[in-house]
C-alpha cells in the first residue's frame, strides 16, 4: 500500500461502543456476547476494526461522523437520509439488511448478492454504489470439540437463534426421533455460549427445509463447524454451497428425513467422521482470521482507495448524478417492489425468455 492513505475510520455510534478492554483486542471481543445480543455492528464494524489494527493497519474507530476519508459502517447506525461529501467515501455493511441508498460500496456477506445484485427493477440504473463480498468472520475465541472425546457420538447441537431454526426441529416429536437414535439435540441460544464447540459432536442448522436458498445470509454456521472440527448438517441454502468444494465439506438437508438419515450415517460410519474432522481442518484453515485480514487489505487496496481518490477527484455535477440516481432509487422503491411482484407472478421474464429463444431459433 503507498505511503499517502486517506484517513480510514470504522464508525460505531458513541452510545453503542462496548466499555472495558473489548476495545483493545479481538481475544477480548467475546466478551460483547455478554452484554447485549450480537448485531451487525459489532460482529462486522468492532471485530473488523480490532483485527485490522492489531494487523499494523493504520485505520481508526470513531464515535462521530468523520467529515472527510472512507468511512466502514453498519448499515442501520446510518441515517438513509445521508449523502456523502466530496471527501467521503461511504462503505457501508448491508449483509442481511436493507442496502444503504448513497453509498458509495456495499459489502455483502453472501456471493449471490453480487453475482446477482439487481433484484427490483431499476436497480442497475437506480442503486450505483458497487456491492462486493466479504466472508464473514468466524465465531471469536472459538472452542474446538473437546478430542477427548474420541469416537462418541451422542450431542447433536443448534448455536444460534432458535427462531431461525425449522420449526420440525423444534417439536417434542423430533426430540422423541433423536432420543430412539440414542441421540441428543440441544438448541444453544445464548450468544455468549457460541463459540464453545467442546461437548458438539455434530452441528445442525436448518432454516426451513426445502429449497430456499436465503441468498442475503452468511456461511457462518459452516466456517464454525469446520474450526470446530465437527460434521455439519446444513440446509440448501446459497451462501453453503458456494463454499462446498466436496462432499466432506458438510451434508444438505432438504427434508427431516435427510436429516435422519444423515445422523444414522454419521453414528455408524467412523471413518466417515474422522474423514470430516480432517476435511475441516484444511477448509478451516482458509478462513482463519489472519487470511480474512488479507482480503480485507485486498479490498482497502485494490477497491476502497481508489474509489475514494476517484469520487474526491470527480466533477460536481458526477457526484450529484450518482446522488440524484440513488435519490430516485430511494423514492420509487416501493413501486418498483410492487411491479417485481406483479411481473413475478405472471411469469414475465421467463416468457420474454422463451421469445428470445424462438426468435434466435428463426434467424
Amino acid at each position: 500500500m503507498t505511503n499517502h492513505l486517506p484517513p480510514i475510520y470504522f464508525y460505531i455510534p458513541q452510545a453503542d461502543w462496548p466499555t472495558g478492554n473489548m476495545l483493545e483486542s479481538p481475544n477480548s471481543y467475546q466478551e460483547v456476547y455478554k452484554n447485549c445480543r450480537s448485531t451487525g455492528t459489532f460482529n462486522w464494524i468492532l471485530q473488523t476494526y480490532l483485527r485490522l489494527k492489531e494487523d499494523g493497519f493504520p485505520c481508526e474507530l470513531v464515535g462521530s461522523l468523520p467529515k472527510e476519508g472512507i468511512i466502514i459502517a453498519w448499515t442501520t447506525t446510518i441515517s438513509q437520509d445521508l449523502r456523502p461529501d466530496s471527501k467521503q467515501l461511504l462503505i457501508i455493511v448491508f449483509a442481511d439488511k436493507s442496502r444503504h441508498p448513497y453509498a458509495q460500496l456495499q459489502i455483502a456477506q453472501n456471493k449471490q448478492e453480487v453475482l446477482h445484485p439487481y433484484r427490483l427493477i431499476g436497480d442497475r440504473y437506480l442503486h450505483p454504489g458497487r456491492k462486493y463480498y466479504m466472508p464473514h468472520w468466524p465465531q471469536p475465541s472459538l472452542i474446538p470439540r473437546d478430542p477427548t472425546r474420541g469416537d462418541r457420538f451422542e450431542n447433536v447441537v443448534y448455536l444460534g437463534r432458535k427462531e431461525n431454526l425449522a420449526p420440525e426441529l423444534k417439536n417434542s416429536s423430533w426430540q422423541e426421533q433423536l432420543t430412539s437414535l440414542g441421540l441428543r439435540f440441544q438448541i444453544v441460544d445464548s450468544p455468549e455460549q457460541w463459540n464453545d464447540y467442546s461437548e458438539v459432536d455434530a452441528v445442525l442448522a436448518v432454516r426451513s427445509f426445502g429449497r430456499d436458498s436465503y441468498d442475503w445470509k452468511p456461511a457462518s454456521k459452516l466456517y464454525n463447524a469446520w474450526c470446530a472440527g465437527v460434521p455439519a448438517i446444513l440446509g440448501c441454502e446459497s451462501a453453503y454451497q458456494a463454499e462446498r468444494k466436496n462432499e466432506l465439506d458438510y451434508i444438505e438437508a432438504v427434508s427431516l428425513n435427510d436429516v435422519i438419515s444423515a445422523l444414522k450415517q454419521l453414528k455408524t460410519d467412523r471413518e466417515l467422521r474422522q474423514a470430516i474432522a480432517e476435511n475441516s481442518r484444511s477448509r478451516s484453515a482458509d478462513i482463519q482470521p489472519e487470511r480474512l485480514v488479507a482480503q480485507w487489505r485486498i479490498f482497502f487496496k485494490e477497491t476502497a482507495i481508489p474509489a475514494y481518490e476517484h469520487w474526491c477527484n470527480s466533477s460536481e455535477a458526477t457526484r450529484q448524478m450518482f446522488l440524484a440516481r440513488s435519490y430516485f432509487g430511494l423514492k420509487t422503491k416501493g413501486l418498483r417492489k410492487d411491479l417485481q411482484t406483479l411481473r413475478n407472478h405472471l411469469g414475465l421474464r421467463t416468457r420474454i425468455r422463451s421469445i428470445r429463444s424462438r426468435l434466435q431459433g428463426i434467424s
